[in-house]
């Protein structure tokens, strides 16, 4: 009787809070492998009762608008087109695949440099798009939004949601050299253990690496600030009428969702408002395809590896794919390598070619042995979730880095594709999966990440509701944030102490001197007396 009568009570709480629990969500994406993560944390927010408007631009590659999707996409028609985006991508490939080993390391730099000023000048007119157009931004105030998810791989976001007043949060892995981190999100990075973006560095350095180190984090510091943010600070000072730079924009952000964890990273300083949540889109491996499972099991005791370079790099050179076609086939396991490019003369029989693979699945598969791949942040996540060893064969941005780290952890070795034998590929192969210590390694730190007090995905969540609940996260922001750079360093304090040491000193010296000369005169006048 008791709980009957409670029923209706209970049913009137569920229907007047349950509307209020729910949220609105702008969603400012990016693409290829930083949509998936996204992706994740939009299907969980939308599971939960929330409404996901995703801001999509029309040359966006990784996602269709025209079929169906659980969430609202805002299709943005930018004059760019997906071929255009495409053949970005493809030249930023192309040297930093292709040409990098070739090139002098400042050489290679610059060249970087005038392909980042072709995607900012992309990135521009995008925001151009959104932020000039009146009707859409009206549409998108009178939405209500709670708050607005960023990946700031693309600037714009965070002006959107200054325009639209609402809070925001960002997503992502990484910025060069941690740069953006470090000048607008606040978080320390000594340069004496805290290895630079990109620079394939261990919180280990010697002295030269630390030198080194500093001077790339010193060069990133003057490239952003005078020269890749110059344009974009006056862009959004203009946009919003007010005197402000990106950095300052960034830096309001309520929580930043950093898509790594201590499985990964290595011990560092972080603020309270850096999450770290890598392998948000782990879970657990699901059957495989008839035909695909039945290729596994012929493997019998030798089991199989797995290889991918990714999504983006969908083929190689001819002399490339057959070198590395001639090393996979005098290995006694199974191979299944993910590859859109002609089918190599030398694949071996052990070796299957396909267009897509069920990565996860196949990394939680029993019969794996090892996994090669180009060491992306979301394939190395799943290799850590299955405690799987690797070999990486990095390619570009944040791979040599995400790399150095496996490495670093014991459960990775690394091939460098511009000057690997066939020879090369088939040792390392063999080393990782028959020195038992890469394995040991590898399921070390998979009980690592599987050892936490909450799942990533459901930390990224509840982070991104805590700031919707509370219209932000005000109270966990540094209020390093509130000084200027010289501030921050203590620059005006020290040159205060060095102020006042040398009035100090000066004082001291002169009252000596002024006593020395009038003792002389007295010594002096004694004598002559």
């Amino acid at each position: 009787m008791m709980t009957v009568k409670w029923v209706p009570a209970v049913v009137l709480v569920l229907v007047f809070l349950g509307p209020a629990s729910s949220g609105n969500v702008l969603i400012w994406p990016a693409d290829h492998s930083h949509w998936i993560n996204l992706e994740f944390i939009m299907h969980t927010l939308t599971a939960r009762g929330h409404q996901v408007t995703v801001l999509l631009p029309s040359f966006f590659q990784i996602i269709d608008p025209t079929k169906p999707s659980p969430f609202h996409l805002e299709v943005v028609n930018v004059p760019i087109s997906k071929a255009e985006m495409e053949a970005l991508f493809q030249k930023i490939l192309e040297v930093w695949v292709y040409q990098h080993g070739e090139l002098y390391f400042w050489e290679f730099l610059f060249k970087l440099y005038d392909l980042t000023v072709e995607f900012v000048s992309k990135n521009k007119i995008l925001c151009d798009t959104i932020v000039l157009n009146e009707k859409l931004m009206e549409k998108l105030q009178l939405a209500g939004f709670d708050i607005l998810i960023s990946d700031p791989l693309l600037p714009c976001g965070e002006l959107v949601a200054e325009k639209l007043s609402v809070p925001f949060v960002y997503s992502f892995r990484f910025s060069i050299g941690n740069t953006v981190e470090r000048l607008c999100g606040g978080i320390p990075a000594p340069p004496s253990y805290v290895p630079a973006s990109i620079m394939g560095l261990t919180d280990r350095m010697s002295f030269m690496e630390r030198t080194w180190n500093s001077l790339f984090y010193l060069f990133q510091d003057v490239v952003f600030h005078h020269v890749i943010w110059k344009d974009w600070n006056k862009y959004y000072s203009d946009v919003l009428g007010r005197p402000t730079t990106l950095c300052e924009t960034m830096g309001k952000a309520e929580m930043w969702l950093i898509r790594t964890y201590w499985d990964f990273e290595f011990p560092r300083p972080f603020l309270p408002n850096f999450e770290f949540v890598g392998g948000l889109h782990c879970q657990a491996a699901k059957p495989l395809p008839k035909e695909m499972e039945e290729f596994v099991q012929s493997s019998g005791e030798h089991g199989i590896v797995v290889f991918s370079l990714g999504s983006m790099v969908q083929n190689l050179t001819a002399e490339k794919t057959n070198l590395v076609a001639l090393a996979l086939s005098q290995i006694p396991q199974k191979v299944l390598w993910r590859y859109k490019g002609e089918k190599p003369e030398m694949l071996g029989a052990n070796t299957r070619l396909y267009d897509w693979i069920p990565q996860n699945d196949l990394l939680g598969h029993p019969k794996t042995k090892a996994f090669i791949t180009h060491g992306g942040t979301n394939g190395i996540y799943e290799a850590i979730y299955h405690g799987i060893p690797m070999v990486g064969i990095p390619m570009f941005a944040d791979q040599p880095d995400n790399i150095a780290h496996m490495k670093a952890k014991g459960m990775a070795l690394e091939l460098n594709i511009h000057t690997m034998t066939s020879k090369d590929l088939v040792d390392t192969v063999n080393t990782v999966i028959h020195n038992a210590i890469y394995k040991k390694n590898a399921e070390r730190l998979s009980q690592i990440h599987h050892d936490q007090p909450m799942k990533p995905l459901d930390r990224a969540v509840f982070w991104i509701e805590f700031v919707m609940r509370h219209k932000g996260a005000g109270h966990l922001r540094p209020a390093a944030h509130h000084l200027t750079w010289y501030q921050y360093h203590c620059l005006d304090v020290i040159a205060f102490l060095i102020g006042c040491t040398v009035i100090f000193v000066f004082t001291v010296v002169k009252c000596c001197s002024f006593c020395c000369r009038k003792c002389g005169r007295i010594i002096r006048k004694t004598k002559t007396e």
